[in-house]
């Protein structure tokens, strides 16, 4: 049995969808919140493959739309540590539960709302995606080869760093806010806020360069051979990230080169030192590489598939992957608690799973759950 996570006891409300607000608040539930996800029983018929960030929470349908359904909805919320939202500004307080409504039935709630542009603002009720708030934080047009388009990312790092992280940081900040004060409070979580947040090292170097950083030419981002990628003699492909010069010393040693340990970044031999690098590592496959460069420090890595590190011993090791043998292995909680240690204690619930047994609990009997259903409530 899981030992009780940092946030035992703690109840969260999530009426969100997709993905920045789903996964807020299964951070909150790997370590113990307990989250009832409030859902519109019309989209019940869509075939939704059940989610990976609905594991730990349970999940309820509910029509906001309807009188009863505000009824179970204030029930709810008003012995709630959390609510969390992920509509357009001016949703909710359409529909009747925004933070002041809210605030009169719980005045010490922790209202967390995720959008794309924030509450305030021009952008507030213009529409968007991950790519969207990517382009306008200015971190797409860092993303990709010189000379060439700018790459969309494999992930969502809008919805998952700046609105999934963000906003669970954000509550624990309010959270403990409250455990001084007494006090909740509304939290505006923008997405695009989060990107341009995470430009702190492109601002140090065009402060330091005096120039402004530029698509796969900048001194993280392929400018240097001793942060770059390389091809292999079979096709794939490894990285060097030796920043420091005694580890690119090392690796120019091992390769053969060591003269060049010295001209890590010499603006005038650095295109020499990459072609040299690429001609040296398309001599031999991706696993000579590996076990040549195991042991030293050399700040050297292959890159790998997603199903590659799904069986990484690493990820094992670490309990980041289990339920190896399923189609989808489950993924591990990677924040790591000595004293209360977060964990996947269930499987990710089925729309509306947990229904019946959240409106027991609010005191509904089998007819009058009966009744929600047929009047489509619930």
């Amino acid at each position: 049995m899981n030992p009780p996570g940092a946030l035992s006891g703690i109840t969260v409300i999530d009426l969100s969808r997709l993905l920045p607000g789903p996964y807020c608040t299964m951070i909150l539930a790997d370590h113990g919140a307990r989250v009832i996800a409030v859902e519109d029983p019309r989209y019940r018929d869509r075939g939704e493959t059940v989610f990976p960030v609905y594991r730990n929470k349970s999940r309820l349908t509910l029509d906001l739309k309807s009188e009863e359904g505000l009824k179970i909805f204030f029930k709810l919320v008003k012995d709630a540590d959390v609510v969390v939202e992920g509509f357009r500004p001016g949703v909710v307080t359409r529909l009747g539960v925004d933070y002041p409504a809210v605030c009169r039935v719980n005045p010490k709630v922790v209202y967390c709302s995720i959008t794309g542009y924030g509450q305030t603002g021009p952008m507030r009720h213009a529409a968007g995606h991950d790519v969207n708030y990517l382009s306008r934080s200015g971190l797409l047009d860092l993303m990709g080869e010189k000379g060439r388009p700018p790459t969309i990312p494999g992930i969502q790092v809008a919805d998952l760093v700046g609105g999934g992280m963000n906003g669970a940081l954000g509550i624990l900040m309010a959270l403990y806010h409250r455990q001084r004060s007494g006090a909740g409070q509304h939290i505006d979580i923008s997405m695009t806020d989060g990107m341009l947040g995470l430009l702190p090292t492109v601002q140090f170097f065009q402060a330091l360069y005096g120039t402004e950083q530029h698509r796969g030419d900048s001194f993280l981002s392929h400018r240097y051979a001793c942060y770059n990628t390389y091809q292999t003699a079979d096709g794939r492909y490894l990285c060097v990230g030796a920043v420091e010069n005694h580890f690119w010393q090392n690796l120019c040693r091992r390769l053969g080169k060591p003269e060049y340990g010295p001209l890590q970044y010499d603006e005038t031999r650095r295109e020499e030192i990459i072609a040299v690098m690429r001609k040296i590592f398309r001599q031999k496959p991706l696993g000579e590489w590996e076990r040549e460069f195991d042991g030293l420090d050399v700040c050297v890595s292959a890159i790998r598939t997603v199903a590659e590190a799904m069986q990484d011993p690493l990820f094992n090791v670490r309990d980041m992957v289990t339920q190896r043998d399923q189609p989808t292995p489950a993924l591990g909680v990677p924040v790591k608690l000595s004293e209360t240690p977060g964990a996947v204690r269930t499987a990710p619930a089925a729309f509306g799973e947990n229904t019946d047994r959240i409106l027991a609990e609010l005191g509904y009997g089998e007819a009058a759950i009966k009744a929600l259903r047929e009047k489509g409530v619930v």
